[in-house]
């Protein structure tokens, strides 16, 4: 699909149109539930200039959502609600992640790679890259070598080791 139609595709999914009724037998609740759920700030459904609630295929998903928490998963409406912000606030980290990543990338120029005070660094970052890799996302993310990197591969420190594995200071 390209840009345009997955706007649109937004857009429709954006679009309120389902009256109260109908948006609560689309998420299997009751309509009384969707008010609740308004009231506690799970759910915003536009308004008409008229005042009555209009929901979209994206609210009707997120009804799905809630109800996958509450009803199968044992989540609280507080618990659910947090939840929801957490997941909003990773998508615009992720969004902003992937922004800057694009910005550095065009930054850097094709093929180049710079250290922190724009130095070409040369052969040897590369090498170096490839080498701390391995410590990073199965040992493969060449684009940014070692940024992750999994506690297995750190190795113990002291005040983490299990009172079995600590040795006996001296003198006891």
């Amino acid at each position: 699909m390209d840009e345009r139609n997955e706007r649109r595709g937004d857009r429709s999914a954006d679009r309120a149109v389902y009256i109260i009724s109908v948006a609560a037998e689309l998420a299997g609740v009751h309509p009384q539930t969707l008010r609740i759920y308004e009231r506690k700030g799970l759910l915003r459904p536009r308004r008409t200039p008229g005042n009555t609630r209009r929901y979209s295929d994206r609210d009707i998903e997120r009804l799905r959502e809630i109800q996958e928490l509450t009803q199968r998963r044992g989540v609280n409406l507080a618990g659910v609600k947090m939840i929801m912000e957490l997941q909003a606030e990773l998508e615009e980290l992720r969004r902003r992640t992937a922004e800057l990543e694009e910005e550095l990338r065009r930054a850097r120029g094709p093929g180049v790679d710079r250290g922190p005070t724009g130095v070409d660094l040369g052969r040897e970052s590369a090498n170096l890259g490839r080498e701390s890799a391995d410590l990073g996302r199965g040992g493969g993310d060449t684009e940014h070598p070692g940024a992750i990197v999994p506690l297995r591969a750190i190795h113990r420190f002291p005040w983490s080791a299990s009172w079995d594995d600590a040795e006996e200071p001296e003198g006891r």
